[in-house]
């Protein structure tokens, strides 16, 4: 594990400078706008997406209140009427949202489409997770987009499987060595200014010291908040199934309440390049439940 922690030093030193340089203007271009809708802490709003494949009904979470609201925006706004489900990946999840897809011939390469800003990640985790019939934001990779901001409109349904207990235990290790990098990028991205210093005096043993004392802070952190996971995620994982590999990294905001038959018929479609269906299965009308 140290070992990949000191790579992970070297390729996030190189890159900070020319990170740095453009971080602030991406930022200024991707905020989501602000919301002005309100919800009361009980009661969730629900969401009926009318497919060419039948209805799915989806409650969303208000512990993401960006994210609850800007898709509420965006339903009334009828962003989501015509939207094809571009990206279907059996016993993984259904993607859809990207708005350029309603007028997308069959050969048109899809998936790079959104309103034109980002939404502040809004983890809820471990209480919201990956599990069967989740409700999460897509988003650009970690490489080009380090706070995991979610994109303005497109989203995923997941459809997953289960797993074995065995199969789990070492999913959960590996989760383990993620969190780890995690840590470790954060502290990295912390001592930014302090690297960029020992960068450009080209003080090699200075860079080595602050690589030894992070790759020490992670190992610390990590002992002290060791990743697990709840009962909540084990039974799920082994029951209904899901996705755990992508906790903690995108946003769940919601969940399917209905029509978790009508994800599956999706799901199974034949595919073709990019995972994009070859017979379009679109969202006809998204409507929120009064």
């Amino acid at each position: 594990m140290k070992k990949s922690l000191l790579l992970l030093f070297v390729m996030a030193a190189f890159t900070l400078m020319s990170c740095s340089a453009t971080s602030t203007h991406n930022e200024s271009q991707s905020s989501a706008p602000a919301q002005t809708e309100t919800k009361n802490n009980t009661a969730m709003t629900q969401v009926r997406l009318e497919t060419s494949l039948g209805d799915i009904v989806v409650k969303l979470y208000n512990e993401t209140p960006q994210h609850r609201d800007n898709f509420i925006k965006l339903v009334k706004q009828g962003y989501y009427d015509g939207v094809l489900f571009h990206r279907v990946i059996k016993d993984f999840m259904i993607q859809t949202g990207d708005g350029n897809s309603k007028t997308a011939g069959p050969n048109t390469m899809l998936g790079d489409g959104d309103p034109g800003y980002t939404i502040e990640a809004e983890f809820v985790y471990p209480k919201y997770f990956h599990k069967r019939g989740a409700l999460a934001a897509a988003r650009t990779g970690d490489q080009v987009n380090p706070e995991r901001r979610s994109s303005g409109s497109q989203f995923y349904i997941v459809t997953g499987k289960i797993y074995g207990s065995d199969e789990l235990k070492m999913m959960t290790q590996r989760m383990e060595q993620m969190h780890k990098q995690e840590i470790f990028r954060r502290l990295v991205n912390e001592n930014r200014q302090r690297i960029e210093e020992l960068q450009r005096a080209q003080d090699n043993a200075g860079l080595q010291t602050v690589q030894n004392e992070l790759v020490q802070l992670t190992e610390a952190e990590a002992a002290q908040n060791p990743f697990s996971m709840t009962d909540e995620q084990l039974n799920a994982y082994t029951s209904v199934g899901g996705t755990p590999h992508l906790d903690g990294q995108y946003t769940v905001f919601g969940e399917v309440v209905s029509g978790m038959d009508v994800v599956d018929k999706i799901q199974n479609v034949e595919t073709g390049a990019a995972d994009r269906p070859i017979n379009d299965v679109k969202i006809i009308k998204a409507t929120i439940i009064e």
